[in-house]
């Protein structure tokens, strides 16, 4: 007998928790079109979010804001129905920090290229692991600057021919997990682009951390960095979800599973530490005070102040 295989039984309730998140989902599905190139992994990491804030019930119009710094990954910020902050180069993070510092009720999430992070904003970098500002930092990684089409970033293999660097990058990479890891992040995951489910989990364990999630995403370059398509991630990559015994609250065994990333390239959460506090919970004079700095402003008369000016 033919026919049409009959739905898997879902309660009501479940039916509505579906429609919602599809409502919030599309809530979240920009009207602009998408400019990067074919096969970038930008699309990847777009939907990736969308997904993950989402399932995490996150309404675009109150619970989040996204800032962005300049770059391929930057040109986002138009591409995603939210608020969105397009910031200066190499400044995303502290731009990111300032939101998450003045209301604590909204996750706050950043993204920026290896270029704009590991070479103009560096030291904000740097900074907010120590500070451990409650941000989700996605590193778009693509191992080059594409929109200047294709010069070597800080994160470029050596040896690899570049534009600018036709011979091949004569100084070693930088390794953004081993780098983060060594300054004490309590939030160190790995992801790649093109496996859209990984990313979107990622994200998820992301934004529930109180403190500053940093998640390096590997990312394909289909124009300007091509000696690392899909395949080649695809040859390499493995979960260390996978991996008997793996503990994400050892920092030392986090370490030496970020330091390949040539052979076998380890994604997933590497480390986590839910102990250390975030910075605003570390502030003595914010003990006890449960309402936020932009609940806290209020309209002062300076008229007798600037009666000293004039």
């Amino acid at each position: 007998m033919g026919g049409c295989s009959l739905p898997s039984k879902q309660s009501n309730q479940d039916l509505i928790t579906l429609g919602k998140r599809k409502n919030l989902q599309q809530s979240y599905e920009s009207e602009d079109k998408l400019v990067w190139c074919g096969g970038c992994g930008n699309y990847g990491i777009r939907n990736a979010l969308i997904r993950a804030l989402t399932l995490e019930n996150l309404d675009p119009g109150k619970d989040v804001v996204i800032c962005y710094d300049v770059g391929c990954s930057g040109n986002g910020s138009d591409k995603i129905d939210a608020y969105t902050i397009h910031g200066l180069h190499g400044r995303v993070i502290s731009l990111a920090a300032g939101a998450a510092l003045a209301n604590q009720n909204i996750r706050v999430v950043a993204e920026a290229g290896d270029g704009a992070t590991f070479s103009e904003g560096i030291g904000h970098f740097v900074h907010a692991i120590r500070s451990n500002y409650r941000v989700v930092f996605i590193l778009h990684n693509n191992e080059n600057y594409a929109l200047t089409t294709g010069q070597p970033s800080s994160t470029t293999p050596k040896g690899r021919p570049m534009n600018s660097a036709p011979d091949g990058v004569v100084l070693d990479p930088i390794n953004p997990c081993d780098m983060a890891l060594s300054l004490g992040a309590s939030f160190v995951a790995r992801t790649f682009s093109g496996d859209v489910k990984h990313v979107t989990k990622t994200l998820q364990q992301a934004l529930n951390h109180n403190g500053f999630a940093f998640i390096e995403v590997m990312q394909v370059c289909t124009t300007y960095n091509r000696q690392t398509p899909q395949e080649w991630y695809w040859d390499r990559i493995q979960n260390v979800e996978e991996q008997k015994g793996y503990d994400v609250k050892n920092r030392a065994k986090a370490l030496a599973s970020a330091k390949d990333m040539d052979k076998k390239i380890n994604i997933g959460l590497l480390y986590q530490n839910t102990e250390t506090p975030s910075f605003m919970d570390r502030l003595i004079q914010r003990e006890g005070i449960t309402t936020s700095l932009t609940e806290e402003v209020k309209h002062h008369n300076i008229a007798p102040l600037m009666k000293d000016f004039y």
